[in-house]
């Protein structure tokens, strides 16, 4: 069922980012329209170079656009305020990138607890952990999980903060097919037990097919969109 219902969560119109190197300038976003509604799962999907990072940077409020506007809700993302885009940042977005950035010297429970102290609302670190299956992994460090043991701590630690979005950069890339699988439905479960918008950018097309709604992005553009009639559990796509 659609949920676009009102107005959208997100909303960016003629979005462009061009980043100057020396004499040359390099577009990396070249008027680009998107709306996100709320409890929607999205993958953004596109080879290397078509700009997906960057739009995913500038909803997160990591970079800002050369021009056009884009908004969540009554947080405008374009505006050059690093003070309000920290505000943002802290209070309403989780990150998850494809290397799990754990601190090594931390337990699992001790790295999702850094996001804990900072949010205004946050969960406990052992429900964030339950949440993606790790209740009997708190007190081990990095070096003592999988791969995919230490995306699914990223992922709690992103969590632990309530935010209301969850942006996903590759957040598979560096996991065999069983694995991905597996963080794929914590995402999954993210999105539908807590409402949490899940933005998803990758290269890999299986991905798509977990989520509401596919933006395929080429050359800095949204060059298709297309929703998916019923989404399929991670468990159904093939790698």
């Amino acid at each position: 069922m659609s949920r676009e219902v009102g107005r959208p969560a997100f909303e960016a119109r003629a979005l462009t980012k061009t980043y100057r190197m020396g004499e040359v300038e390099v577009p990396a976003l070249q008027g680009v329209d998107l709306r996100v509604w709320d409890g929607e799962y999205v993958v953004i999907l596109g080879p290397s170079g078509s700009g997906k990072s960057t739009l995913l940077n500038v909803l997160g409020g990591l970079d800002v656009p050369t021009s056009g506007l884009v908004r969540y809700r009554d947080h405008d993302l374009a505006a050059p305020d690093e003070r309000r885009l920290t505000a943002y940042r802290r209070d309403h977005v989780g990150f998850v990138f494809q290397f799990y950035n754990l601190i090594p010297s931390l337990t699992a429970r001790e790295n999702v607890a850094l996001a804990s102290e900072i949010a205004p609302r946050p969960l406990a670190p052992e429900d964030a952990l339950d949440r993606v299956g790790l209740s009997h992994r708190l007190d081990h460090f990095p070096s003592q999980l999988s791969g995919g043991e230490q995306q699914r701590v990223a992922i709690a630690r992103a969590v632990a903060k309530r935010p209301d979005v969850l942006l996903c950069d590759e957040p598979t890339g560096a996991l065999d097919a069983a694995t991905g699988r597996a963080v794929l439905e914590v995402l999954e479960r993210v999105n539908r037990e807590l409402g949490t918008i899940v933005l998803v950018i990758t290269h890999n097309a299986a991905i798509a097919e977990c989520a509401d709604r596919v933006v395929r992005m080429a050359d800095g553009r949204v060059a298709r969109e297309s929703r998916n009639a019923s989404r399929r559990s991670p468990r159904e796509i093939a790698w």
